[in-house]
């Protein structure tokens, strides 16, 4: 499950089957929230829908709304995390080797990752530690702060990022890729009939929804 925007106006909230790939579910949203996905999830649950599994973007607390089903953590995303705080260039050593790290990521299990970057932050502590001080206040704060965010990310969901091989037996998509892929269709689709108001391209986006769905 995850969620795109079309301009400032609205967003698309979209469930999708791994299996089957087709559509089982979307919402017209305003703003991506957990209690958007929990509802969605509530409505797949009372049509009769088994949701063995949940991959989703990793937002702050939506893992604690499915505690009984087994939740991953987009590896993809997880990358753009780390990338959105350390750049794709980063400059010093401990940022380039900790963005490595999180491109790794697919060609890890939970344990080597671990270890990794437990190794990560042994090397690096005292870099990751440094504070500067403004001399006319005496005001300290960490110097590193985006590289100190990237790390705490990658630690804090660690938990949830290798349900996929906890669970084989489901079968649990890694990444959200396939949805990725719908959104892009979809939008490309909409870009050739470029000029349609409102009303018109939400009728669309139905439609096309409509087409993705099991019938």
């Amino acid at each position: 499950m995850d969620t795109t925007y079309f301009g400032r106006k609205f967003g698309l909230m979209v469930f999708m089957d791994n299996t089957t790939r087709t559509v089982l579910y979307y919402a017209v949203v305003s703003h991506e929230t957990n209690s958007a996905y929990k509802q969605g999830v509530d409505h797949l649950a009372s049509l009769g829908v088994d949701v063995q599994s949940i991959t989703c973007d990793g937002r702050r607390g939506l893992r604690t709304l499915f505690i009984s089903t087994p939740c991953q953590m987009c590896q993809f995303h997880q990358m753009q995390i780390v990338t959105r705080y350390l750049t794709r260039r980063p400059k010093n050593i401990a940022s380039i080797e900790l963005r490595g790290l999180a491109l790794d990521l697919t060609q890890l299990n939970k344990a080597d990752f671990i270890e990794h970057l437990d190794y990560w932050y042994l090397t690096h502590e005292d870099y990751l530690n440094e504070r500067s001080t403004n001399d006319d206040t005496g005001k300290t704060w960490y110097t590193h702060k985006r590289l100190r965010s990237a790390y705490r990310s990658l630690r804090t969901n660690s938990d949830w990022l290798f349900t996929y091989q906890e669970c084989e037996q489901l079968d649990i998509p890694s990444t959200t890729n396939s949805l990725e892929g719908l959104f892009s269709e979809l939008k490309r689709q909409l870009h050739s009939h470029h000029g349609l108001n409102e009303r018109r391209k939400l009728r669309f986006i139905k439609d096309f929804l409509a087409s993705k769905s099991l019938k």
